[in-house]
């Protein structure tokens, strides 16, 4: 079996394959309605929330697209926390849609300074919100989220958080951190197939989305919750299988215990870093905001990295992830997500091992 080992999507564990093969029903009717509050509810105990949380059918970065058309209004001036490729893809979304981008961009491996942060709000009053990638994949780098809810929310600021690749995996209680927006998607750590972005939204967004005006359709946050409330459905047809799958993973993580999860991959993550390191090679991210999601691996000069990754692949059945833009050739990314244990890595760093001095690493 092919150990698929990239920040997304992630394995499936058996019982949530079976549960998406169960025949469909109809998405207005009655099995469906308590299937979505069912899930609704589950999710809300991962989130950590009691706001609103909100199941729309599209991927991570459909998710992160109707946070900022709900949320904002043209010319609202935003300031963009960005650490890496999704960090800016999320500034892009909100310039595209017409908001008035101010762009704290960090260098890729770093975590974001939040006396930055604050220093940036200070000199830009009119800043509305703030919008943050808590777990960037690209550079394998966690933001202190806690320290810049702080700054964010001390300032009277909204808080909108990509997490689509920490919610599930990396503890982020919602409600302590008075986040207003949070996204997640269901190929991270949620062990589902790709298809479905969750957002909470926090009575300060509800207030946000009153006066907000830029373009929305299918993402509208109002047309989704009043659907919920008044009869526990989706304004448009959802993805029945994957919300199918979701149920039994939720359960599955329910009874493994949420802190419990967190704890697996925190020890997951350190197994990997040490793991690297006691073969030579270089980590990539400032080891104090290291990911317990993915871990980012520098390529050391004389390495063949696309031979690497070719050789994993088909004589060891490991798939991992190459580096994006900037970072293509540079490194390459463990993904250490969701269906995921000891023995899992234990594979996967052998797998390494044998395959270093073919790519030409020398120790």
């Amino acid at each position: 079996m092919t150990q698929l080992r990239v920040p997304g999507p992630t394995p499936c564990p058996p019982e949530v394959l079976k549960a998406m093969a169960w025949q469909m029903v109809n998405h207005r009717g009655p099995e469906f309605h308590a299937m979505l509050a069912e899930v609704t509810e589950n999710l809300k105990k991962i989130f950590q929330t009691k706001n609103d949380v909100l199941i729309l059918t599209g991927s991570g970065t459909g998710g992160l697209e109707a946070a900022i058309v709900n949320a904002l209004s043209p010319g609202d001036k935003v300031l963009s926390v960005s650490i890496g490729v999704f960090g800016d893809r999320f500034a892009n979304i909100a310039a595209t849609f017409g908001a008035d981008v101010l762009s704290y961009k960090v260098e890729w491996g770093k975590a974001a300074d939040p006396g930055v942060i604050e220093k940036a709000i200070r000199d830009n009053p009119d800043i509305k919100a703030v919008m943050v990638t808590h777990n960037e994949t690209s550079t394998g780098v966690t933001n202190d989220l806690k320290a810049i809810s702080k700054v964010v929310k001390g300032s009277g600021k909204l808080l909108i958080v990509d997490a689509i690749s920490s919610l599930g995996s990396i503890n982020l209680p919602v409600d302590e951190l008075r986040c207003d927006v949070v996204i997640t998607a269901s190929q991270k750590g949620w062990m589902v197939p790709p298809g479905l972005a969750m957002v909470s939204v926090s009575p300060e967004a509800w207030k946000a989305r009153e006066s907000a005006e830029m373009p929305n359709f299918y993402w509208d946050f109002v047309r989704a919750k009043n659907m919920y409330d008044e009869k526990k459905e989706n304004p448009w047809t959802p993805a029945l299988s994957v919300v199918y799958g979701l149920t039994v993973a939720l359960k599955m993580m329910l009874k493994e215990g949420i802190h419990n999860v967190f704890a697996r991959h925190e020890r997951i993550g350190n197994m990997t870093r040490e793991g690297i390191k006691n073969l030579g090679l270089p980590l990539f991210a400032d080891p104090a905001y290291a990911s317990n999601t993915v871990t980012a691996v520098s390529v050391p000069a004389g390495m063949d990295v696309n031979k690497f990754r070719q050789v994993l692949r088909e004589q060891y059945k490991v798939v991992l992830a190459g580096g994006q833009q900037t970072l293509k050739g540079k490194i390459f990314r463990i993904g250490h997500l969701g269906l995921v244990d000891e023995k899992d890595i234990k594979e996967i760093l052998t797998a390494i091992q044998k395959t270093l001095p073919i790519a030409g690493f020398k120790k």
